[in-house]
């Protein structure tokens, strides 16, 4: 089979690795892809979002089934537009349609699914600038910290936790009428804090059937010791160990069966990924927040710790068979340490020279910000690449991404130095 992944990052390094392993697999591209899927597979360099471009390659090099990695695509609607083809609506696509898209596209929208469908959720209400008054009065009605989630995709950045209520009414001025993530927040959800330990579990659907993947937890913070700006992420570990069986049927039980369910009843038709941001409160699970797709860099420990034949699982959620693909996992521990840019989240510089990938052993490197240039590996985004271990521990599986980390250099290259320390 000849198959299409939609994305760039360091999740699409992850799927190209795991899909090249399938004994199904004939031809791999990555659209437009990095340095690290270009080892593997065949980038090919189009916007995923301009969905006639991509309708083209799948013509040019006769794709027979197209996995989107990013959410933008999946809110834009490339699933909708391949069915609304008559050429091309034979052709899986692993990501939901516009309507399941929503539960990320729009927090107003997943926060009214959560209530209605009975999924554990932190209270909340949505504002806009004509309700500006009320939103400062609901802040007034909580206990600290506050929580402001901007509606739309804000690329990572839409969500503030703030101490001081008076900082809160403000911040929630300047997003409601000086649009500070811009239309994506023309609505704002104020919610209740959940005070707990956060994970993310992943669910793969077909529509009917499910298979829950590894839990992972990431760390968004630049700094060590969780202090600093938010990131897209700068390292994650899975399994997480609090996250022990007896939480996980807690999770099936009032989270992912009533989230299937909840789509089911809504006529929502949904094939491909659903990641639960989770809060495990007092040993119970809250949902934080939906994403319609894999998270990063998550996905380069959960995959990777999947035993099965990925397309095998795919081709399952293409045919609604998804109950009868076989699924196992392995028991060892996966650690990621992301490599950043120097100055990331801020301004940072591309076009650095990486060098020493050579000398990798008994690590897995997924690469996100990069490119090929002339025989070199060069930087090309703010996080740049992820050092993926296995090992019976976390320490140990740690150990090997940190001894390989010291192996690679590229000017101003940062990383933390203390990921999965507050689970040992």
């Amino acid at each position: 089979m000849n198959v299409l992944i939609l994305g760039s990052g360091g999740r699409e390094h992850a799927f190209a690795y795991k899909l090249s392993q399938s004994k199904k697999i004939n031809q791999l591209f990555v659209a437009p892809g990095n340095a690290g899927t270009d080892s593997i597979a065949t980038n090919i360099n189009i916007d995923p979002t301009d969905f006639q471009a991509v309708k083209k390659t799948v013509f040019d090099y006769e794709v027979e089934m197209v996995v989107v990695g990013p959410e933008a695509p999946l809110v834009e609607g490339v699933h909708d537009f391949f069915l609304e083809d008559e050429e091309l609506k034979s052709i899986p696509v692993i990501g939901p349609k516009k309507d399941g898209a929503l539960l990320e596209g729009s927090k107003d929208f997943s926060k009214e699914f959560m209530i209605k469908h009975s999924v554990p959720t932190a209270q909340y209400q949505s504002f806009t600038e004509e309700t500006l008054e009320k939103g400062k009065a609901f802040l007034e009605t909580l206990n600290p910290p506050y929580v402001l989630k901007a509606d739309g995709l804000a690329a990572g950045k839409g969500v503030l936790i703030l101490d001081s209520l008076e900082e809160a009414k403000s911040e929630l001025e300047e997003m409601l009428t000086n649009q500070k993530f811009g239309e994506a927040s023309s609505t704002v959800v104020i919610e209740e804090f959940l005070d707990g330990i956060e994970l993310s579990v992943f669910v793969l659907t077909d529509g009917k059937n499910y298979k829950i993947l590894p839990s992972a937890k990431d760390y968004k913070r630049i700094g060590e010791g969780d202090k600093g700006l938010n990131t897209g992420g700068m390292g994650a570990i899975s399994p997480v160990p609090f996250a022990d069986q007896a939480f996980l049927d807690k999770v099936e039980e009032s989270i992912v069966k009533s989230t299937i369910n909840g789509l089911k009843k809504e006529g929502i038709d949904y094939k491909g990924f659903i990641f639960i941001g989770l809060m495990n409160v007092k040993g119970n699970p809250f949902v934080i927040e939906y994403n319609v797709r894999m998270g990063d860099p998550e996905t380069e420990v959960v995959l990777p710790r999947i035993e099965s034949d990925l397309l095998d699982l795919f081709e399952g959620v293409a045919n609604q068979t998804l109950d009868t693909k076989e699924f196992s996992v392995t028991s060892k521990t996966a650690t990621t340490v992301m490599l950043v840019s120097g100055g990331y989240p801020e301004a940072y510089e591309k076009g650095k020279i990486v060098s020493g990938l050579e000398n990798v052993q008994d690590s897995i490197v997924f690469h996100a910000g990069t490119k090929s240039e002339n025989d070199n590996v060069l930087t090309n985004g703010g996080r740049v690449m992820a050092i993926t271990s296995f090992g019976d521990s976390i320490e140990d599986a740690l150990q090997k991404s940190y001894e390989n980390i010291d192996k690679i250099h590229f000017d101003k290259m940062n990383y933390r130095k203390d990921i999965g320390f507050d689970l040992v």
